[in-house]
């Protein structure tokens, strides 16, 4: 009963103006940092790990902003979900790099976009699905009528989704070959047996090795890319890797990818999805950071 509730209200909220949406999460946002909610105390512990020299003040200052975009996030995806391509297209302010990603797409090589938590990372793909052939994974929510609407928001520009697991992993292998584009979240946890331990702003952080064996089995290129809210839409950005990601070499292509995605952070900090647990997952030995109850 609650997960159908919860739809109906999102889908009421898609039928809100974009300012509108925005305006009512920038008030809840307030009110969860003010309320001391989880996600609030998980930001500013992520904050604190991640920028050590800042102050306390500092931090809670960042994390009470944080609460206002993650809430924003909230509202102005149904938005978008219920938008249609047209009117995604006609809130897109900017684009910044975008000849970059016309060299990658126009070049006989696959191109992978990682796409870290910054900004509304919906944005990317529903725009880039227009302009390129674009395969991404997904795994759907339990309630599969909640499901189906987000499948059917993200495909409405062309995109393919594929399932998170071995046959999803052909599926971006297989497009890749055929000089096409995929998408990836490069700053998810993965399974344990699908990532390896590399530095995170400093802290041991487990991360996938899909894109490191993606590159490695394709030939293929790379660039980080986000979608950073403004005032009336969104601000895209392309951006170039590190050369380090496409080397041979998995720790050094790991750490390469983690430093892309604390440039990505580092563009707007106040965007960046820290009320994730980012550092659930420990190195053998080290005691856990997130205390029991958050």
């Amino acid at each position: 009963m609650k997960a159908w509730l919860a739809l109906i209200l999102l889908r009421l909220i898609s039928f809100l103006p974009l300012d509108l949406a925005r305006s009512i999460g920038r008030v809840l946002g307030t009110m969860m940092a003010a309320a001391a909610t989880n996600s609030y105390k998980i930001a500013k512990l992520n904050l604190s790990l991640c920028y050590p020299s800042y102050s306390q003040q500092a931090i809670e200052a960042l994390a009470k902003q944080r609460m206002v975009h993650f809430a924003q996030t909230l509202f102005e995806t149904p938005v978008l979900w219920r938008g249609s391509p047209d009117w995604v297209q006609t809130k897109i302010i900017a684009v910044e790099g975008e000849a970059h990603l016309h060299r990658a797409l126009s070049s006989e090589r696959g191109t992978i976009l990682l796409i870290p938590h910054q900004g509304n990372w919906e944005v990317i793909g529903l725009w880039v699905a227009r302009q390129a052939t674009l395969t991404s994974l997904y795994q759907p929510p339990k309630l599969a009528a909640l499901g189906n609407w987000i499948k059917r928001a993200r495909q409405k520009t062309g995109a393919n989704l594929v399932p998170t697991n071995v046959r999803g992993v052909a599926a971006l292998l297989k497009a890749l070959q055929k000089a096409q584009t995929v998408a990836i979240l490069p700053d998810q946890q993965p399974p344990t047996n699908s990532g390896d331990f590399a530095p995170l702003f400093g802290v041991p952080a487990l991360t996938m090795t899909l894109t490191h064996n993606l590159l490695d089995r394709s030939d293929s290129q790379a660039l980080f890319c986000c979608a950073l809210r403004e005032r009336g839409g969104w601000r895209l950005h392309f951006i170039p890797v590190d050369d380090g990601l496409y080397s041979p070499d998995r720790a050094t292509s790991l750490r390469a990818m983690n430093a892309g995605v604390e440039s990505v952070a580092a563009m707007a900090p106040q965007q960046y999805q820290w009320e994730y647990k980012r550092f659930r997952a420990r190195p053998e030995g080290s005691p856990p950071i997130y205390p029991v109850g958050i």
